[in-house]
């Protein structure tokens, strides 16, 4: 039984989630969601017991020193309520964690408990992994569910995967079996590029969410930073004549694939967001997901930003092919 003090009864509350580990490229997805907890000055209500669902071994405590005094830190999954401001409020139920070590069914089955007791209307959940997309294009976010009605609906995709999935597929297809509408928006992540963070890939995931549920959300320093990103892996795809020839290759093959949607509908988005920016006023941070090591990351770079690492030559093993790109 799940008892809840401390929460304020909650206006259209929407679940959002995200995990690290194989669902997280990047480190996308989590970064979104502490955005979301930072920008909205989001307060914890509720952990989930590490001892349930962890394994230290795998995913260790961390020590730390507060006034002097040692104290630990467990890996688990923590919760969070914020509310998004503007002409028609509404609630936000952050769920912050790391991908569960054991016992999925019940991790799945303790979170609907939450969103059950809080009057949760819809669930998000954030993933990003692996593409063979240039880092100089657009993040490519694709939103899909179960629900053939709600896809209908929200103008998400129908999810036709097979093939092995992570706890982002399993809770979505937990949360279809108890009847509660859930959503993942999944972005791509250059493969070539995979270390975190990566701005450019959080930001264009806040963007999407912003579509999708209507809102407003302070940008901060993402996209300053998104731009950093992307400056940094030119510069060091520049250094290397064959990987640029490689990202060449993406560009044509990716603005071949997109001409058909270069149009109005892209087009007439952005207008929205930005009118939604102008007229709204503002409210009051890997494991790959092939499981590979990309190795450690360039740091000092002039402008004192953390520099992404060089790409590995056009030969090297990427992320999920297409198929598998399209999970959940």
């Amino acid at each position: 039984m799940i008892e809840l003090e401390g929460v304020p009864e909650l206006i259209d509350p929407v679940m959002v989630a995200a995990f690290e580990g194989w669902n997280d490229a990047g480190d996308a997805a989590s970064t979104a969601v502490a955005h979301l907890e930072r920008e909205f000055k989001g307060e914890v209500f509720a952990a989930l017991d590490a001892e349930d669902y962890y394994d230290f071994q795998v995913n260790r405590p961390t020590v730390f020193m507060d006034g002097g005094v040692r104290k630990i830190t467990w890996p688990t999954t923590r919760l969070s309520v914020v509310r998004v401001g503007g002409d028609k409020p509404r609630d936000l139920v952050l769920v912050r964690g790391i991908e569960p070590s054991m016992r999925w069914r019940s991790f799945c089955n303790e979170l609907l408990g939450f969103a059950h007791e809080l009057g949760v209307e819809l669930v998000v959940i954030l993933g990003a992994l692996l593409g063979d997309t240039p880092h100089t294009r657009p993040v490519p976010v694709s939103g899909v569910t179960s629900d053939a009605d709600l896809a209908q609906r929200m103008d998400l995709e129908e999810t036709k995967y097979e093939g092995p999935t992570g706890i982002v597929g399993v809770l979505q297809e937990a949360c279809t079996h108890a009847g509660v509408p859930a959503v993942s928006l999944w972005a791509a992540v250059p493969h070539y590029v995979s270390q975190p963070p990566n701005p450019k890939a959080t930001l264009a995931l806040l963007n999407r969410l912003e579509d999708l549920l209507d809102l407003r959300i302070p940008q901060g320093e993402l996209p300053e930073d998104a731009r950093a990103w992307q400056v940094g892996v030119d510069q060091l795809a520049a250094e290397d004549s064959e990987v640029a020839e490689y990202v060449q290759t993406l560009e044509e093959a990716r603005d071949t694939a997109e001409l058909p949607e270069a149009s109005g509908e892209a087009i007439a988005r952005e207008f929205e967001r930005y009118l939604r920016r102008r007229d709204v006023g503002p409210p009051g941070g890997h494991a790959t997901a092939d499981g590979t090591d990309t190795g450690p990351w360039l740091r000092d770079n002039p402008s004192g930003r953390t520099r992404p690492p060089l790409p590995p030559r056009p030969d090297a093993s990427g992320g999920p092919d297409d198929d598998e790109a399209s999970e959940e």
